[in-house]
């Protein structure tokens, strides 16, 4: 698309879907004051706001609260949707987990230090915690099974993580790549790859999501940084990138934002008339 494209003169914005990490959130994790009051004030014109990220809903719970939302939210890239409102899951597309333990088996043949974490719907397993290299929701929670990989593997695994020393992930490019399965695999921190079922896309959960509140692709705003959200901006009639975001993201938007330390979003808000 290109720069300032959108046209919103005949499908005004009626949903914002935002991406957290890089995005609607600083790099000291918060949001900003101003950005808080704007986005708790659409829903009162009638736009509903909803949350897409890589993060579980327990990480994304403090957020959700702080906007005062009530709407469904995108959880680990489109694989989970989750009612927060009502805590459960809406929609789920996890990968089998004799197919996870395969996946595992084949990165510790050669990484044995490789840490390895599955999420399941709101829960996180792991066989080894060790908070050397960790996520963000890592840092605000510990893991609710400590077991051998049998305990936890013998169920559909919504999300699996490797984590390392970057050099150790950057090895893994080409395990990953060699094996027989149909996966997304997402890395978006040097010291992490992400896997989730090759059905799992943030830019096709919006959609259900636009569907569920009867509002057309045209009528919704996404805003994102990483490459992970380019599925979900190009599903949008109104992409917005921000200035920290990758260039893969900004090629697909219709316009820049200021970064995510500069009230990016709220930024954005005013530049599509949303608020002042």
């Amino acid at each position: 698309m290109a720069a300032g494209s959108a046209d919103l003169s005949k499908s005004p914005v009626r949903l914002v879907a935002v991406d957290l990490d890089g995005t609607l959130l600083n790099d000291s994790k918060k949001v900003s004051g101003r950005t808080v009051a704007a986005l708790r004030c659409l829903p009162n014109a009638g736009v509903r706001v909803v949350i897409a990220s890589a993060r579980p809903p327990r990480s994304v719970r403090h957020v959700y609260t702080e906007l005062g939302l009530d709407t469904w939210q995108i959880n680990y890239n489109g694989a989970l949707i989750w009612d927060e409102a009502n805590r459960r899951p809406v929609y789920h597309r996890p990968m089998a987990g004799d197919v996870v333990r395969r996946i595992i088996d084949a990165v510790r043949d050669r990484y044995e230090e490789v840490l390895v974490g599955c999420e399941v719907l709101d829960r996180w397993c792991t066989d080894r915690f060790d908070d050397t290299y960790t996520t963000e929701t890592g840092r605000l929670f510990k893991p609710d099974v400590v077991a051998p990989l049998d305990a936890f593997l013998n169920q559909p695994i919504t999300k699996l993580m490797f984590l390392a020393d970057p050099t150790t992930i950057t090895r893994l490019d080409p395990v990953l790549i060699d094996l027989p399965f149909d996966v997304s695999i997402v890395r978006s921190d040097p010291q992490l790859i992400q896997i989730m079922a090759a059905e799992a896309s943030k830019g096709e959960a919006l959609k259900m999501v636009a569907e569920h509140y009867g509002i057309p692709m045209a009528q919704v705003l996404a805003i994102g940084d990483a490459v992970n959200d380019v599925p979900m901006l190009e599903a949008a009639g109104v992409a917005v990138a921000m200035d920290n975001a990758h260039p893969d993201v900004k090629a697909v938007a219709d316009w820049v934002a200021p970064s995510n330390n500069d009230h990016g979003v709220h930024a954005a808000l005013v530049r599509y008339g949303l608020c002042r």
